[in-house]
């Protein structure tokens, strides 16, 4: 069992400070671009938000967003590196992200970043409040870096993660309730951020190269994995290389989405991306087998098999994706579920890595009960009650810390906001 395998990795293992979902308004037909609404009818940041039934939002897109964040949860604890292979969520995210971002710049751009800046960040702020506090507790300062004036200048970035923020590594557990090395853990999901905001800073420009040069525009990302993976473009330090491969692993994704929403996916012959797309995915697929695609060492380690099995996916996904202004009769049980995990989004990303951390740590102390070592060594090696004590410490981060969303998206603060009517009182019978 993993804990979280991929620690500080790359791309789809969504963490790796060091490396490596967005309401939607509804549109005819999936060939058609979606149209403009007002000023904030759009969701929060990245493709990582929501809002409740009845927005006139795509619920396909919601779907596909809460399926994401589900699999990401189930990879970080499981390992599988067939996971990623199976939905490449962060590929899916980035592409939901970019569709939200080429809608929204109908508007001025200046106050669509200055809007997504102020979605995603306040959550980003409460972490680093309390994860920031901890590391301090347990001496993390100054000197961690070996020279205190870049420690101080570094914590800048638990602000405005233009790069990724510090963290103190190697720390001890928290009498067994949570990890060694937690930082590690807690600090995982950063990148994300990061590589968010970096999108959003140049998706002014993406998006009139979109308009000029569309295959050129959508394509070069993948060209620049390419160069960066054969050396023939190489950069000194860690910072500058790291943000520069998650834009060449993801920014393909990210502009198709921008692509969709612009209408320029729709004029593709209706049997080219069927064609198409599955030669790209088992061409990426050949790439990462030839760099060693192995339980450990998955896409997430090998950025261009990750680029082009993640645009192979996103490209399928959106050539064939309906209008659904409702549900469809077979989803609709999960109506409240796939509501909430649109709604709190940012916040079951940034915690889930610490939730599985301390769900492990915990119930690795029944081992030293003698009964159960002697009798049920079976469940105790089983990852899956981990997995239900995960989304058990999810819901109660989501129900702690989740209203920061709401402050940030100007809204009224809600605990647990699954769509549902609250009762009126008076209205039940005696």
């Amino acid at each position: 069992m993993s804990t979280s395998s991929q620690g500080a990795a790359r791309p789809d293992a969504d963490t790796g400070p060091g490396r490596a979902a967005a309401p939607e308004a509804p549109y005819p037909t999936a060939t058609v671009p979606r149209q403009a609404t007002g000023p904030e009818t759009a969701a929060p940041p990245g493709g990582l938000s929501g809002a409740a039934p009845g927005s006139g939002r795509d619920r396909y897109f919601d779907l596909l967003r809460a399926v994401a964040l589900f699999r990401v949860v189930f990879y970080h604890l499981m390992g599988w590196a067939w996971l990623p292979l199976v939905f490449p969520s962060m590929g899916v995210m980035f592409a939901l992200a970019g569709s939200l971002m080429a809608r929204s710049l109908k508007r001025p751009a200046l106050q669509v970043v200055k809007g997504r800046l102020r979605r995603l960040l306040p959550p980003m702020w409460l972490l680093g409040v309390v994860g920031v506090s901890g590391m301090v507790l347990q001496g993390w300062g100054p000197d961690a870096e070996g020279h205190p004036g870049w420690w101080w200048l570094h914590l800048g970035f638990w602000i405005l993660p233009l790069s990724d923020p510090p963290y103190a590594e190697g720390l001890p557990g928290w009498h067994g309730f949570v990890g060694e090395d937690w930082a590690t853990e807690f600090a995982g999901p950063l990148w994300y951020l990061r590589a968010y905001i970096w999108f959003v800073l140049l998706s002014p420009f993406l998006l009139k190269a979109l308009r000029a040069l569309p295959w050129a525009t959508i394509l070069s990302p993948i060209a620049l994995a390419l160069a960066l993976d054969l050396g023939w473009i190489t950069l000194p330090g860690e910072r500058v290389p790291s943000t520069l491969t998650d834009f060449s692993t993801f920014g393909a994704c990210w502009i198709l989405g921008m692509a969709h929403q612009e209408g320029i996916l729709a004029r593709i012959p209706r049997y080219v991306v069927p064609s198409v797309a599955p030669a790209v995915a088992c061409l990426g697929l050949w790439y990462a087998m030839r760099h060693n695609l192995t339980e450990g060492h998955d896409l997430d380690d090998i950025p261009v098999g990750q680029a082009l099995w993640s645009f192979a996916t996103v490209l399928l996904l959106l050539h064939f994706s309906p209008s659904w202004s409702e549900w469809p009769r077979l989803l609709r049980r999960w109506d409240r579920l796939i509501t909430l995990f649109n709604s709190r989004a940012v916040t079951i990303y940034l915690w889930h890595n610490v939730c599985i951390l301390v769900a492990a740590t915990l119930w690795d102390r029944l081992w030293g009960i003698d009964v159960m070592w002697r009798h049920y060594a079976w469940l105790l090696e089983s990852p899956w009650p981990v997995l239900a004590a995960t989304w058990l410490l999810v819901g109660g981060c989501v129900f702690c810390f989740g209203w920061m969303e709401d402050l940030a998206a100007k809204r009224s603060p809600r605990l647990w906001p699954d769509g549902s009517r609250p009762k009126r009182a008076g209205t039940h019978r005696g």
